[in-house]
């Protein structure tokens, strides 16, 4: 591949909120020489966890998302805290969401959420045999309703636009793509 990476010629933090800063970057490209302004939003990594109980059900949680001002259909997730690894968070956003504890976390892999303009990642989780441990813990930012669908209606729920958040689709896909049929 002849494509390299732009050199970056400066870069500031322009402004910095709760869950992310923007930062201003000039870079020049090694194929003309010019140099360009690239806005990035700075932000930490995040985790999803695709739950399955020994029914074979999945986890899912209707959630309040205000960029869209609607509730969508998703897995659970949320950020990587403080020092945490991805497994510690995936495992607290799993309690926290759902209620629902796993004894095992197979790591599916990770997405580049938007590397347009995003530095983060994201790591996704296969939590099987999950069993239902107590109550949820949202925090103040969060309404979510715990909602348990058969693993073999994902596919009709992705079809139909039930589930439409892109990373959540990602996640099923690396999911069907591992285990294929064997889970429906």
């Amino acid at each position: 591949m002849s494509i390299r990476p732009w050199k970056i010629v400066s870069s500031i933090k322009t402004k910095a909120y709760e869950i992310f800063a923007l930062r201003k970057d000039q870079a020049r490209s090694p194929r003309t020489g010019n140099v360009h302004d690239f806005y990035v939003l700075e932000t930490t990594d995040w985790v999803n966890i695709i739950p399955i109980t020994k029914k074979n059900e999945v986890v899912l949680v209707h959630q309040y998302r205000h960029g869209i001002q609607d509730v969508t259909l998703e897995i659970p997730g949320g950020i990587i805290e403080n020092n945490d690894s991805p497994e510690i968070a995936a495992r607290r956003e799993l309690r926290e969401e759902t209620g629902y504890m796993a004894s095992e976390m197979v790591l599916l892999g990770t997405v580049l959420p938007n590397p347009a303009f995003l530095n983060n990642r994201c790591y996704t989780y296969l939590a099987p045999d999950v069993i239902f441990n107590g109550e949820l813990e949202q925090d103040d930012k969060e309404d979510i309703e715990v909602v348990l669908r058969p693993v073999a209606e994902i596919p009709q729920l992705i079809q139909s636009g039930e589930i439409c958040h892109s990373l959540i689709i990602a996640a099923f896909n690396r999911f069907f793509n591992e285990y294929g049929n064997e889970r429906l």
